[in-house]
């Protein structure tokens, strides 16, 4: 047992011995030498992405309609996906809209949702029920833009639409 700890402890000693010694100030002057500050997250305009699970899916896919707000009030949409992003619209309390991608920590997502449609219409009024043939910015004809996931409450799968 003896020769065996012998034997993993003596290499280790070696290599201890053949590092440079490094001044215990070192460190400190990395930290006293002038460095950019960095710049503060800006909230440039995010585009709402649709066919993100691809050509077999619709192009958003879920529907959604706004909870945690009193009658009367209304859920701000930001052109991008920060609480400092510019104000782009307004869904008021219980209005629905498409939910078409999230952003990377899931606190945000992109929806598309049309002024005056209420109901169940706005996946097919806002043309994102069919599926896309590639992951893309929504363009139109209805509004998109980012809201708060706390806001948010899943109602259905969005309803992909037919050719009949």
């Amino acid at each position: 047992m003896r020769i065996l700890l012998s034997l993993l402890v003596a290499p280790a000693i070696l290599l201890t011995a053949c590092g440079e010694a490094v001044d215990d100030d070192h460190f400190a002057d990395d930290l006293r030498q002038e460095r950019p500050v960095s710049e503060p997250v800006t909230s440039e305009a995010v585009p709402v992405r649709i066919g993100e699970l691809g050509a077999s899916f619709p192009a958003c896919n879920a529907t959604a309609v706004t909870r945690n707000l009193a009658a009367g009030e209304t859920l701000p949409v930001r052109a991008a996906p920060f609480d400092t992003a510019p104000e782009t619209g307004r869904v008021p309390a219980g209005g629905r809209f498409a939910i078409c991608s999230r952003s990377h920590d899931q606190k945000w997502f992109g929806i598309v949702f049309a002024d005056g449609v209420a109901g169940e219409g706005v996946a097919q009024d806002c043309g994102v029920s069919a599926p896309v043939t590639s992951r893309r910015a929504y363009e139109g004809p209805c509004r998109s833009g980012w809201v708060s996931s706390p806001f948010v409450k899943f109602v259905a799968a969005t309803k992909q639409a037919t050719n009949s």
